[in-house]
């Protein structure tokens, strides 16, 4: 089966030193795949070379067999690539309906747009969403009046309602409290099948919580690959991530 996003000896250097190392990674459709490995990995590297926000030194990124490794980050956007930062990236002041709506934008026109955020369809596609995200009681709230996991949870929101072939997640329980990562947990196990999920993370609380199978990278390379319990297991995961105290603050 063809992978929906495969990264093929993937590299990027600068001068002399490789932060990516000929990486490898096949991730496949309605999968969630989380991505570990201690500080300075080259993990959110990857992520910036898969989205195109930094070029490649070597390799190539593929999505659905087309090679994307020469084309600009608004065309991968386009084609289904979707991002959610570490640090969230909403419009404080605008509601959780508001926020929606603008990331479910498709024009650039104003006026095309107020006529799309009457349409019955989008309202109810915005409304799903924040169904997803826990959010659905909050759609009157402003972004600045909503607690830090709520807001993360808006961007994940935001990302969803670009129908994206692929999602991002550097990080997505960054600040938050047990309760609301354990939630966020909740969330991404509802969008598995339906979504594919590439998760940057270090808790290996919510890990254990999500995952389908995990990679490990280490000095941006390939280190190990398998189930959750199977990473947990392996000696040279232990060695150079899990024993180190790398696994996160929940583990």
């Amino acid at each position: 089966m063809m992978a929906l996003l495969e990264l093929h000896q993937v590299t990027k250097a600068y001068d002399e030193l490789k932060v990516v190392d000929g990486f490898d990674l096949k991730v496949h459709r309605g999968e969630l795949r989380c991505l570990l490995g201690p500080n300075g990995a080259g993990k959110t590297t990857t992520i910036d070379l898969i989205t195109g926000r930094q070029k490649l030194s070597g390799g190539q990124v593929s999505l659905d067999g087309t090679v994307i490794s020469d084309w600009p980050e608004h065309m991968r956007v386009r084609a289904g690539l979707a991002r959610k930062f570490q640090i969230p990236a909403v419009f404080k002041g605008l509601t959780v309906r508001q926020n929606l709506e603008a990331a479910f934008t498709r024009h650039l026109s104003p006026i095309r747009n107020m006529f799309v955020f009457r349409d019955r369809e989008t309202q109810d596609r915005i409304d799903e969403v924040a169904s997803l995200v826990n959010l659905k009681d909050r759609l009157r709230v402003r972004a600045d009046e909503l607690s830090h996991g709520e807001t993360q949870w808006l961007e994940i929101g935001m990302v969803l309602t670009q129908n994206a072939r692929i999602l991002l997640m550097d990080e997505p329980t960054a600040g938050m409290t047990t309760q609301e990562t354990h939630k966020t947990g909740e969330i991404f196990n509802g969008l598995k099948g339906t979504h594919t999920l590439l998760v940057v993370e270090h808790d290996m609380s919510f890990v254990r919580q999500i995952a389908d199978r995990v990679t490990v990278m280490h000095m941006g390379r390939f280190l190990a690959e398998g189930t959750i319990q199977d990473i947990e297991r392996n000696e040279e995961v232990q060695r150079v991530y899990l024993g180190q105290g790398g696994a996160g603050h929940h583990a």
